[in-house]
């Protein structure tokens, strides 16, 4: 490095040198290098609906081009709290409560941005999704970690209370959960809402998977007695809706947070997209049957991968929702980087490391994550080459 660029390095801000590159990422490139099916990065490799593609020609085509209202698409905003009512039992404004962004994870940051101040603590349960960690480091806040264990990764008041007592701000709960396919139960969330009015903690929720479930229910903690006013729900169309690249997604919260949440957003991203928010109409349009199938359709891919990861000798285990398998890869090697490493020069197969989902400061981590939102075609090429690769 030359004198002028190590200059330029220490005067980068802490947020800039303590945030990483994304590991998801960075194994859907190698993909590229090994010639590997990518069942790494959660991206359908299918197509989205045809209806919702052909409302998006149409709204741009009808020059809905420009900036929509700040806070999202009046309309879109109306059918967000008729699903919510409908899916979720919770009455909420739309006019005040409601706020469309630029995908889920502009939704957590100004979640974040709203209730966290440096050295204020969030609880993240382990493992968890990638993202949650830079977009603490953005506002200076300090992960507190409580690990679950497989393979129900079930949590109780003994493991909430020590790290409730350190003095949290907020507890990041995702469900279903990106990587291990948990879904919350109605009892652990009520836990969970019980410790946050205990320690006046605020809940901030990621559930962007929704609609994928194959085991048990989907219950908001937004629904929750006493929750109303100190959770903040984030979700989004990506998933349910196979168009992660539209870069869509929403939050809901009491109005004193909505107006917090949405005077950072107006400055950071304006709005969202205009004609994807019309064309994102069509997709709440969507009867009961679109979700059933949805959630069919995944379970028959979760269950031909699954099959395949256990027959090879891995210890896969059987997702509740989401589109993900978690499994150990000790057997593999040693470290989950140079288990997916072998994996994709070896198998052909990219998956992720599961020290992205794990504490930074863990020394060894012994997992990877499989994505099976992919064509069957894509599932059953991964699948051949599985049966093939040897331990």
């Amino acid at each position: 490095m030359t004198a002028t660029g190590s200059q330029l390095l220490h005067s980068l801000s802490h947020r800039a040198l303590n945030t990483k590159e994304s590991q998801i990422r960075e194994a859907s490139r190698y993909c590229v290098k090994y010639g590997a099916i990518n069942l790494a990065q959660g991206l359908p490799d299918f197509s989205a609906p045809e209806a919702l593609k052909a409302a998006a020609q149409a709204a741009i085509e009808a020059d809905y081009n420009q900036y929509a209202d700040t806070w999202g698409l009046a309309a879109l905003r109306v059918s967000i709290a008729a699903k919510m009512l409908r899916d979720n039992q919770v009455t909420v404004d739309p006019e005040t409560e409601i706020t469309i962004c630029c995908g889920a994870t502009e939704g957590l940051n100004i979640a974040l941005m709203t209730l966290i101040d440096p050295g204020d603590r969030v609880l993240i349960f382990e493992p968890f999704y990638e993202n949650y960690i830079p977009n603490l480091v953005t506002v200076g806040g300090i992960p507190e970690f409580l690990t679950l264990q497989p393979p129900n990764w079930e949590i109780t008041a003994e493991m909430l209370e020590p790290v409730f007592q350190k003095g949290l701000k907020a507890v990041i709960i995702n469900t279903p959960a990106n990587p291990t396919g948990k879904v919350w139960t109605r009892a652990e969330l009520e836990l969970v809402a019980e410790f946050c009015d205990r320690y006046n903690v605020y809940a901030i929720t990621d559930e962007i998977y929704e609609y994928i479930i194959y085991e048990g229910e989907h219950i908001s903690m937004l629904s929750l007695p006493g929750m109303i006013d100190r959770t903040i729900v984030v979700n989004g169309f990506s998933k349910t809706f196979c168009v992660t690249g539209w870069r869509l997604g929403y939050t809901v919260a009491n109005p004193t947070l909505t107006a917090a949440m949405r005077r950072i957003h107006d400055f950071i991203t304006i709005c969202a997209p205009t004609p994807l928010q019309h064309a994102a109409l069509t997709a709440m349009s969507f009867g009961r049957s679109y979700f059933a199938q949805l959630a069919a359709d995944y379970q028959r891919k979760r269950d031909l991968l699954y099959s395949a990861l256990k027959d090879v000798g891995l210890s896969p285990i059987l997702p509740k929702g989401a589109y993900y398998i978690w499994t150990d890869s000790s057997v593999l090697a040693k470290d989950s980087n140079l288990a997916a490493l072998r994996l994709a020069q070896e198998a052909g197969i990219a998956a992720v490391p599961g020290n992205c989902f794990s504490d930074p400061n863990r020394e060894q981590v012994t997992g990877l994550r499989f994505c099976f939102a992919k064509k069957d075609s894509t599932i059953e090429a991964a699948v051949e080459k599985l049966q093939t690769f040897k331990l």
